[in-house]
């Protein structure tokens, strides 16, 4: 197959190839070939679709990337960029309803649930004993079936007794903590921390290690003050919109 020697125009031809590749991508996402969140084909793919080599593809990239219709992970690729979820933070914080007021379609996915032993900062958190027995709910969020963010959730076990096979019944924080008698929890505190994505995070999350992370963490209390719940969670910075939620006032 021939390819362009000059990256930018063939004789003949009045437009540069580049914006001929980037008109040929922008109609593919005008079509729905790709959605919002999807990876496009590498690079090499492309360039065998076009006839073209690889920095001739990647100029006309670099043009959809400055209209924002496409994003790039180092080492992981070129994604069409999608609308970032609005997640309200503030005295109530649940997941499904954030993402149901957004327009999105929720969905967590258990990664481990444990008991083990509070750690120093947990236990601080808690206001428990360091060594104390706790319950952690490992799990990943998704909006409309992409990953935003993982999380875990420690809950102290002396107030949460049988949480652990509550979530395996429920899933969800909210009617797990129901049905072990925790009716109504609202947040007490709220942290945001920028990081870097470790390999796990990467994994999960579908992003390149060292990809910037908002961290966020929180302790939730029950209606006399208790604290029964202490989570971070590590959203994908483009994927989310934290906001807060002036009408429960501040976390």
């Amino acid at each position: 197959m021939l390819r362009d020697s000059t990256s930018n125009q063939r004789p003949g031809l009045k437009t540069p190839i580049w914006q001929a590749i980037a008109q040929a991508l922008r109609s593919d996402l005008a079509e729905g070939r790709y959605a919002p969140g999807d990876k496009l084909p590498t690079e090499a793919a492309l360039a065998e679709r076009f006839g073209v080599n690889r920095h001739t593809v990647r100029h006309g990239i670099s043009a959809l990337v400055d209209e924002g219709l496409i994003r790039t992970r180092r080492g992981a690729g070129a994604f069409v960029a999608s609308t970032p979820t609005d997640y309200p933070i503030g005295r109530k914080v649940r997941f499904h309803d954030n993402l149901i007021a957004a327009g999105r379609l929720p969905e967590k996915r258990v990664l481990l649930v444990e008991d083990r032993f509070a750690t120093t900062g947990e236990a601080q958190a808690l206001v428990i004993s360091a060594g104390d027995p706790v319950c952690a709910y490992h799990g990943l969020s998704l909006a409309d079936g992409q990953p935003i963010a993982v999380f875990e959730s420690v809950f102290p076990l002396a107030r949460t007794p049988g949480i652990a096979a509550a979530f395996a019944a429920q899933g969800s924080v909210t009617e797990a903590l129901a049905s072990v008698g925790v009716t109504d929890y609202t947040r007490a505190s709220t942290r945001l921390t920028a990081v870097r994505a470790n390999a796990t995070h990467a994994l999960h999350l579908q992003v390149a290690e060292g990809d910037p992370l908002l961290r966020s963490s929180g302790v939730n209390v029950d209606q006399n003050g208790n604290p029964v719940e202490y989570g971070r969670t590590w959203f994908v910075g483009d994927r989310i919109t934290l906001t807060l939620d002036n009408e429960n006032g501040p976390a």
